[in-house]
């Protein structure tokens, strides 16, 4: 077992921007829109969702063995630009996605929001989430971590340019598949 000297960040944490009175205040904003982003997803508002997303934006979900995984490079459960997005959309509130007809019921519980880097067009965070997923009385849970780059709108708002769901689980063998959006 290995420990962290005190001090030094743990391996893959990144640092966090200072706290000021300022980017409280912006973490609030974010928090309150991550928080906007779950309700939409655990209502199967899917279509509103994806309006959160920019033109260029890039969602990604890392395999369970490979969670630094570069989709440029390694294989991953979800690769997604925004035509792609669309598409996963479309079909998750089609009758042809047999593993989501009818809709799972969900429940996002996102914590532990950290502002990583702050600009003033951009943010980046990281989070922690629990998705509950319950599908033919089973629940699935599944936790992880979220990594978000989000770009600043003119009126106060965001939108999300990249958004990386990686996984804490050693293996999806009792989940099956990543079927919901994570």
């Amino acid at each position: 077992m290995s420990t962290v000297a005190p001090g030094k960040p743990a391996p893959n944490a990144s640092s966090g921007v200072p706290a000021t009175p300022e980017n409280l205040m912006l973490r609030l904003a974010v928090e309150h829109f991550l928080f906007e982003e779950a309700a939409l997803l655990d209502a199967w508002r899917l279509e509103e969702w994806l309006a959160l997303f920019t033109e260029d934006c890039l969602y990604v979900v890392p395999t369970t063995d490979l969670p630094d995984g570069d989709p440029k490079h390694d294989l991953v459960f979800i690769d997604d630009n925004l035509v792609r997005l669309r598409g996963r959309v479309t079909r998750l509130l089609s009758r042809y996605a047999h593993r989501e007809y009818p809709f799972s019921r969900t429940r996002r519980m996102i914590t532990n929001v950290r502002l990583t880097r702050v600009d003033e067009k951009e943010v980046d965070l990281e989070a922690s989430f629990a998705v509950y997923r319950s599908r033919n009385e089973v629940l699935a849970p599944y936790v992880g971590r979220y990594l978000y780059t989000l770009v600043r709108t003119g009126d106060g708002g965001f939108r999300i340019r990249r958004r990386r769901a990686e996984l804490a689980h050693e293996r999806m063998s009792d989940h099956g598949a990543v079927s919901i959006v994570l």
